[in-house]
């Protein structure tokens, strides 16, 4: 039999034999927009939260939209252009609009990755598209503290707006339970001393700070907490099936439109199993998230509620941008030289997480668990030694050890990886 994994822009084909017993987890079938930009538009009128986009927008005289980077398949050219044209349609000039990159501490998207991003020529030909740099110190606005004591500073471009709005795509996200809404400001558009704080060791060690877990999130809790020292903003979201065909597209205040687009996408991406697979098999989600193995990491800790104690999880990803930041390699290379248990009681000890450790982190849930087998064709002989994980050369040759070593034919399979998180319910 003939699996298929999202893998880079295509699909890896991996030949398992037929005496397995496989069980494919996948999001069930979605429903899907018949016109998604009608939708959206019936929603700037009636919003989830808040008042209509045009009451909004005719009150403000500038308006700074945020979008998330390259590694997230968001459809702005879907999105931007309706959003848009309600703006200057209420009256707004176009020189008063931004677009703003919501990197968080990433990279900068530019040339033809930011058309690629934008996905709108008109857009991109008659807005002003600017990324956030977190390492900026004049580019931000202080706002206070948090209850924790998390120093708080955004973008100034999007605090000094009139009219903020953040839009994004809505997938479970490994540390803040679910990404888009609030996540597209803090970390987005944050300055670092923000962003290295509350995702320290002291925030990503609680365990409901995971996948698909809002109540109790400490990290959730700090985002909202940032939004409301922002006195507010609104929000476009977006839900997508496996075939990243639109299934929700709505407006509102960020939270509450945010909450209702969460409501929809659980259903789907929360997938409950009846039981624990000793050999588990996964993706990187494929292209643009598979694109360093920074984010294969989430790929990694998603299955994780159905891998059995001293399972083999085996994940396939691209990696054609190699392994991430210098400071994630960094991390890496500290996490070797010292092991597991010095690395983590390192990280403990520090008020401010350096940038990209917490990736690192986040990579010690599974190595808990059991082994973890890497198939890519993007990483070099040295990265691969950085990886901490067991390089292998062939997908179905990896099952097929872990499958004579645990003695179990039983094979868990989630093509789509991190967009959806399999939960043990016996």
């Amino acid at each position: 039999m003939e699996i298929s994994l999202n893998y880079g822009k295509s699909q890896l084909a991996v030949a398992l034999p037929d005496n397995l017993d496989l069980t494919v987890i996948r999001k069930p079938d979605m429903p899907l927009l018949a016109d998604p930009v009608a939708t959206l538009e019936a929603s700037f009128a009636n919003p989830d939260g808040g008042a209509p986009l045009a009451t909004l927008a005719g009150a403000a005289k500038t308006a700074c939209i945020l979008i998330c980077d390259i590694t997230r398949p968001v459809p702005n050219g879907v999105i931007l252009p309706p959003l848009l044209r309600a703006l200057l349609a209420a009256g707004m000039e176009v020189k008063n609009i931004t677009i703003l990159v919501a990197t968080g501490l990433h990279r900068p998207n530019e040339g033809d990755e930011l058309v690629e991003l934008v996905g709108d020529s008109w857009v991109m030909e008659n807005f002003r598209i600017e990324n956030h740099f977190a390492r900026d110190d004049a580019a931000h606005v202080a706002l206070g503290q948090t209850k924790s004591g998390t120093v708080v500073r955004l973008d100034k471009r999007f605090v000094d707006a009139d009219l903020r709005i953040a839009t994004g795509l809505v997938e479970p996200h490994f540390m803040a339970g679910w990404s888009g809404g609030r996540k597209v400001i803090a970390p987005g558009v944050a300055h670092a001393e923000t962003i290295t704080t509350f995702h320290s060791a002291r925030f990503m060690e609680q365990p409901t700070c995971d996948n698909c877990i809002l109540d109790g999130n400490p990290l959730h809790a700090e985002q909202l907490e940032i939004v409301a020292m922002l006195d507010g903003a609104q929000a476009v979201n977006v839900v997508i099936d496996e075939e990243r065909r639109i299934s929700l597209a709505n407006f509102g205040e960020v939270v509450e439109s945010h909450l209702k687009a969460v409501d929809h996408v659980r259903d789907y991406a929360e997938v409950g199993v009846k039981e624990r697979f000793a050999t588990v098999v996964t993706s990187a989600a494929g292209y643009p998230l598979d694109k360093t193995y920074y984010q294969t990491v989430k790929g990694m800790v998603g299955p994780l509620d159905i891998l059995a104690p001293g399972g083999t999880l085996v994940i396939a990803s691209a990696c054609s941008e190699g392994m991430g930041s210098d400071e994630y390699i960094d991390a890496q290379r500290n996490l070797i030289a010292r092991g597991a248990e010095q690395f983590l009681r390192d990280i403990k000890s520090k008020s401010h997480a350096a940038v990209d450790e917490w990736q690192t982190e986040m990579l010690l849930k599974p190595l808990r668990i059991g082994q973890v087998n890497l198939y890519t064709d993007g990483l070099s002989p040295e990265e691969h030694g950085l990886t901490g994980v067991v390089k292998i050369a062939s997908v179905a040759d990896a099952v097929a050890q872990a499958v004579a070593a645990a003695g179990d034919k039983r094979v868990a399979v989630i093509p789509e990886g991190p967009y959806v998180v399999p939960r043990y319910r016996p």
